[in-house]
């Protein structure tokens, strides 16, 4: 079991039964995934762009990433419905508590100027997405073997019911909010 799932059921649980006033234990709020996003407008002129943002993705994530298509053509951007535009990966179980362990200790405070996440990038229903902007911050990615710098979303989607849920359960994982 992953560190951080143990100290979810020790301490996290427990915690957010006394604050929330849970009547079961299995109502209290936990990741139920971790979707990590590029999105690549550069894809239309630069199809070798795609190869190397599935690659980054593929050593961040340990596992192979979707290719995401558009919807809808878009004469502007010069793109047609079914294009390749980004890329995507989901993760559950123990990738998903062991990359957030990750991003928690590691990722995250080596961002330059990191003061802390933002405390409103929740969607109302507990969930949370962060954007990172150079994929250089993690620890798995080699700075020789990096063309352009990408940036990423990660979105954390939780069982909350609320915001205010969410939060609490991230802040107890270790998310470093801001202070407001």
């Amino acid at each position: 079991m992953s560190r951080l799932k143990e100290s979810y059921a020790k301490g996290t649980v427990p915690q957010l039964v006394k604050k929330f006033g849970y009547g079961n234990v299995m109502q209290v709020p936990k990741l139920s995934k971790v979707v990590l996003n590029i999105g690549l407008g550069e894809a239309v002129q630069n199809p070798k762009a795609l190869e190397a943002a599935e690659a980054d993705l593929a050593t961040i994530s340990g596992q192979h990433p979707v290719i995401t298509r558009a919807k809808k053509s878009i004469a502007s951007f010069k793109i047609r419905a079914g294009m390749p535009i980004g890329m995507m990966v989901t993760l559950r179980g123990r990738r998903m508590y062991d990359f957030f362990d990750k991003l928690v200790n590691i990722v995250l405070p080596r961002i330059r100027d990191f003061q802390g996440v933002s405390r409103d990038s929740f969607d109302g229903k507990g969930n949370y997405t962060l954007g990172i902007k150079e994929q250089l911050v993690f620890p798995e990615i080699d700075y020789d073997k990096v063309d352009r710098l990408r940036g990423l979303e990660v979105t954390i989607v939780t069982t909350a019911a609320s915001d205010e849920e969410g939060m609490s359960l991230l802040e107890s994982l270790g998310m470093p909010f801001r202070r407001s």
